[in-house]
């Protein structure tokens, strides 16, 4: 399998890809840390670190479905790059007016929220053209799964340090910058200006035209839900320790056991659809979240806080092919954006949740909420069975087009009717 990922990265263009979509992505992955920390160093309470990160998310997925059909449209220079400056911007904003004026604080996350560049959905439009073969581009997935979880490993720790030796406006800052960098670095490169969506039939609904493809939302709803208590949850654990770097190491395990599990994902082949075997996985993933209620010592947290982490990037992983199994043609950047958009509907609402539950029960309670998260999650795949069990069947969908790839084998996957 590693191999197999050195010949991706070995395909002209694709390291530059990969990294600088990583690197234009950090604002996005550490904009929930970033500012709840900021709210909290200012003197805001945990109800309104909730509320700003929840702002955030919440502006955060109206964009990306919006600049992601924009994108399908128009290609990806003209949205990506305007669209990470005006994001920039908006937290720069936030970092210098503080929170003297609440309405200009919540304005200045809308506007960075809603402006996140579609980096992540860009991407996955791009593998196809930068890989050529099929079985390639579904490594690429895992593959994309699995650097993330380095992003959401080394994210937390970057904010934190650049915390300590500046301040949480300049994290702010300086992460923004630097993601604006990232998204240059991918829209100069040949695959992102040359590239041109599938044709696609004229729909006002998109890519939910596909009740697969809403039926997973659905359940990926909750899997943000989750992630975004985790992250207020982590912030009063740290709290309660009286060590704010507390909160980077309990954010860094969870990264560091998505990452590990995502290897382990990887490696060996998988028997069954994909659909089915999402269902496993996030049955894993809502077990690994119960036992963070339990707010055991630093060490033990943080060792519980890695094993929580370490079915989130298989079930990313196997996401991405159901997406792409029940997208129409002609929407794939809208397709992923709009996964994108229900982890950060679902963050904003964990996040929200999480910082009353802090303040009116205790931290055990604000990781109640991941655990509760996940179960949901499962409930929906459950529920929605017969609906994922079979992929899109839109007439302008043709095997072997931009994102219906079915007739291909996974990577690490065995020959027959696989995904």
């Amino acid at each position: 399998m590693a191999a197999g990922y050195l010949d991706i990265l070995r395909a002209r263009h694709a390291a530059r890809l990969l990294t600088g979509t990583l690197v234009g992505r950090l604002p996005n992955g550490t904009a929930h840390i970033a500012i709840v920390l900021f709210t909290r160093a200012e003197g805001g309470s945990y109800t309104l670190a909730g509320a700003l990160a929840a702002a955030y998310g919440l502006a955060t997925a109206v964009g990306q479905p919006l600049l992601g059909r924009a994108v399908d449209l128009y290609g990806q220079p003209r949205v990506q790059l305007p669209a990470a400056v005006l994001s920039a911007l908006g937290m720069a904003l936030l970092a210098l007016a503080g929170l003297g004026s609440l309405p200009l604080a919540y304005a200045a996350v809308v506007l960075a929220g809603v402006a996140t560049p579609p980096l992540e959905g860009g991407l996955r439009a791009l593998w196809p053209s930068v890989l050529k073969r099929e079985d390639q581009v579904h490594r690429a997935y895992a593959m994309d799964a699995v650097a993330q979880e380095i992003m959401f490993t080394v994210g937390p720790l970057l904010v934190t340090v650049l915390v300590s030796l500046w301040s949480p406006a300049a994290a702010l800052l300086v992460i923004n910058a630097i993601g604006v960098l990232g998204a240059l670095s991918v829209v100069l490169s040949e695959p992102s200006r040359t590239w041109r969506s599938a044709p696609r039939e004229a729909h006002w609904l998109g890519a939910l035209r596909s009740p697969g493809l809403l039926a997973l939302l659905g359940a990926f709803f909750f899997v943000g839900l989750a992630l975004g208590s985790i992250t207020v949850a982590g912030v009063a654990y740290a709290d309660d320790h009286g060590r704010e770097s507390v909160y980077g190491w309990l954010m860094a395990a969870l990264g560091l056991g998505a990452l590990i599990g995502g290897l382990g994902y990887g490696a060996r082949q998988w028997a069954g659809a994909p659909e089915r075997r999402l269902r496993v996985i996030v049955g894993l993933l809502a077990l690994g979240y119960l036992p963070l209620m339990l707010t055991p010592s630093v060490p033990a947290m943080t060792a519980l806080a890695a094993l929580a982490g370490v079915f989130l990037a298989p079930a990313i992983a196997c996401s991405f092919i159901v997406v792409d199994r029940h997208a129409p043609r002609g929407t794939v950047t809208e397709a992923f954006s709009w996964l994108v958009t229900t982890f950060g509907v679902g963050a904003a609402a964990g996040t929200a949740v999480a910082g009353p539950a802090v303040e009116l029960g205790s931290t055990a309670w604000s990781f109640g909420v991941a655990g509760v998260g996940g179960v949901l999650a499962l409930v929906v795949l459950l529920a929605t069975g017969n609906v994922l069990a079979a992929p899109v069947h839109d007439p302008a969908v043709v095997t072997g087009s931009e994102n219906d790839r079915n007739g291909a084998v996974e990577p690490g996957f065995s020959t027959g009717r696989k995904a």
